[in-house]
């Protein structure tokens, strides 16, 4: 086995099929890009430019736009290249940092859905106090601690993985340097290595969506006691964005790495992969812009300001 401390590259199996197939699915990730660019870098602009948006839930939704853009370009690019040229080799090193980011971005993403959460529970559980408990520095204090854990969690997956040998041009079954298949690309025993995954990959959605669940059933008990039906509307309608955005997100990682068997079916895991790492940053601002009147607002005033300068 000499021959496997020599790796100089992996190979993204990616998705089998013919030319016509591979064009196809290069097409497809390339509008799904462009819809992600177009609506993440839209939404970051009209929060920055707009100051009714000026606030702690904005100032979150701004930060979750901008995970999205580097979310989603840390894997589309590459995918479409290799679908278009239909070579599908990635350098080792290449393999190392796209998995380090991609885990760094998803891990953070992770903490900021359920960062979110907290900040709409302290709006309409405690309106009062609501400008004091979510100032600026606890809000860049609640943005540091989420990166941290995102960057604790790459390093120690990034680490571990790439400390496993692997023959050379070692196949990876899945269109980019994902955890769980550069680990099955390795000959080795990778026990170790599973049980992290699952271990911080388990402690971290179940820790989070802990915290939304919480917040959440705070939120509705606080709902429920509102007399008018109107009121109620208001005051959930401010949620039901984020509730989408959660689901979406926690239920694909949760199939992904949070049970035991997700690394046992990976061409029914390349489908979902699709879904969490294109579709998924693609809808978000979607989901936050047509379910969301102050946003819808705040993009008319701009789209009546520019109409006006001409």
């Amino acid at each position: 086995m000499e021959n496997c401390t020599m790796i100089t590259q992996f190979i993204l199996v990616g998705f089998q099929g013919d030319r016509e197939l591979q064009l196809g699915l290069c097409f497809l990730f390339l509008l799904l890009y462009i819809i992600t660019l177009m609506g993440n870098i839209g939404m970051v602009t009209i929060i920055t430019i707009d100051a009714q948006l000026h606030s702690p839930m904005y100032y979150f939704l701004k930060n979750l736009s901008f995970l999205d853009i580097c979310y989603s370009s840390i894997i589309t690019p590459k995918a479409m290249l290799n679908f278009a040229t239909r070579k599908k080799g990635i350098s080792y090193n290449g393999c190392a940092i796209q998995m380090f980011f991609f885990s760094l971005f998803g891990t953070t993403e992770c903490f900021f859905l359920a960062v979110m959460a907290y900040d709409r529970f302290s709006a309409i559980c405690s309106p009062l106090l609501y400008h004091m408990t979510m100032s600026k520095k606890t809000c860049a204090l609640l943005v540091a601690v989420s990166y941290f854990f995102g960057f604790l969690n790459c390093c120690t997956q990034t680490g571990l993985t790439f400390s496993l040998p692997y023959c050379e041009s070692g196949e990876v079954n899945q269109f980019f340097c994902d955890v769980p298949a550069v680990i099955q690309a390795s000959y080795t025993n990778t026990f170790v290595n599973e049980i992290v995954l699952l271990a911080m990959c388990g402690f971290i959605i179940v820790v989070t969506a802990t915290i939304v669940l919480i917040s959440y059933g705070y939120i509705v008990a606080t709902i429920m006691r509102i007399p008018s039906v109107p009121g109620r509307y208001k005051a959930f309608s401010t949620c039901t964005s984020h509730i989408m955005a959660v689901t979406l997100f926690y239920g694909t990682a949760f199939f992904m790495y949070g049970q035991p068997g997700a690394m046992a079916s990976p061409n029914q895991g390349k489908v979902v992969s699709v879904f969490y790492t294109i579709v998924i940053p693609m809808l978000n601002p979607l989901i936050y812009s047509l379910r969301n009147q102050d946003v819808k607002d705040a993009l008319g005033r701009q789209l009546k300001r520019m109409s006006s300068s001409q």
